[in-house]
């Protein structure tokens, strides 16, 4: 039986498409990504609708606005917080009627909140992150919005039989090693305990929905990820390294789900399937574990999101994973 909320082979995007027709965007994710489709994430549409601002607009009694530096606490929401919550709010329109008719798994993206502590800046001074009643200030905040969210999706897509919720922690790696640089970009801030990372992690994980925390930068925290109660990685295959592996190998044997990046994420020569499905093949081999639970314990993605890419390639991206995920079940090489 699996264990997962998707059946077998399946493939999926990371979120991020380029262009502004968001329509358009999501037919070609529920056209090419059918086993495990998503709201996509046009950032080519401006302020607010990138991601620090689409994960700002769904906090509470917390207000934002944008300066020069980026988005910033505010005494009352700005016209820039206001355009993102907009924009949201026609996405999840469009989702309504894409949806229709469909059943099964449906992922949604937003910014972890230690990425997102890590670019908010406070109303006087650095950023969030510097300022640790500031980081469960928003934390909170964050966790109330997304649970706000994540009930919205359900209504929108009443046909999801499970909702996978993608927190992106690119930022994750630097508040553990304490490289964040502080807003003036004289400094640094003080490196976040493990633990703390954790709990603050698992405080925003809704209930009720399948948690993956997507990273594309080296080094990401398993360990860390699955004391949150984090059950899927989602990661760029090229970044692993050999001394990864026995980290990987632990969250394996502990029930972790990998989304792996196996294609570029920006427009470049697409191999053949056999070649795009080799590095989880691979993978799952060096491990030592069976080849029957790799085409259910593993999703093939593209390395990142798909925002600086051609439609063409992003479209022809998702359509490769999709053909390669097959492989890991039909023809794992053994």
């Amino acid at each position: 039986m699996n264990v997962f909320p998707w059946d077998e082979a399946a493939a999926t995007g990371i979120g991020s498409h380029p262009g502004e027709d968001h329509a358009e965007a999501v037919r070609v994710v529920f056209g090419e990504s059918p086993a495990l489709p998503y709201l996509p994430e046009l950032p080519a549409r401006g302020v607010g609708a990138d991601t620090i601002g689409r994960a700002a607009s769904l906090l509470v009694e917390l207000a934002v606005e944008v300066q020069p530096s980026g988005w910033r606490f505010a005494d009352r929401p700005g016209r820039d917080a206001k355009r993102a919550r907009d924009h949201l709010l026609r996405d999840l329109d469009g989702l309504e009627e894409a949806a229709q008719g469909y059943e099964g798994p449906f992922k949604i993206q937003v910014c972890g909140p230690w990425t997102l502590a890590g670019a908010v800046e406070l109303r006087h001074g650095d950023r969030a992150l510097a300022d640790p009643g500031a980081v469960r200030d928003l934390v909170a905040s964050y966790a109330e919005g997304l649970a706000l969210h994540l009930a919205e999706v359900r209504k929108r897509v009443p046909g999801a039989t499970e909702i996978v919720v993608q927190l992106d922690e690119p930022g994750l790696p630097g508040v553990l090693a304490g490289t964040v640089p502080t807003a003036s970009g004289f400094g640094r801030l003080r490196a976040v305990e493990a633990p703390v990372a954790a709990e603050r992690l698992r405080s925003v994980l809704p209930d009720g929905a399948f948690p993956v925390v997507h990273c594309c930068a080296p080094g990401v925290p398993l360990r860390v990820l699955r004391e949150a109660g984090v059950k899927g990685v989602s990661l760029d295959a090229s970044l692993l390294r050999r001394r990864d592996e026995d980290a990987i190998g632990e969250s394996v044997e502990a029930g972790t789900a990998f989304l792996l990046g196996v294609v570029p994420g920006t427009d470049a020569p697409l191999p053949d399937v056999g070649e795009v499905a080799r590095p989880a093949v691979e993978l799952w081999r060096r491990l030592g574990f069976p080849s029957a639970t790799l085409a259910s314990q593993v999703v093939l993605t593209p390395a990142c999101g798909l925002a600086g890419a051609s439609p063409a390639y992003a479209r022809a991206a998702l359509a490769k994973c999709r053909e390669a995920a097959r492989v890991l079940r039909e023809d794992p090489g053994e």
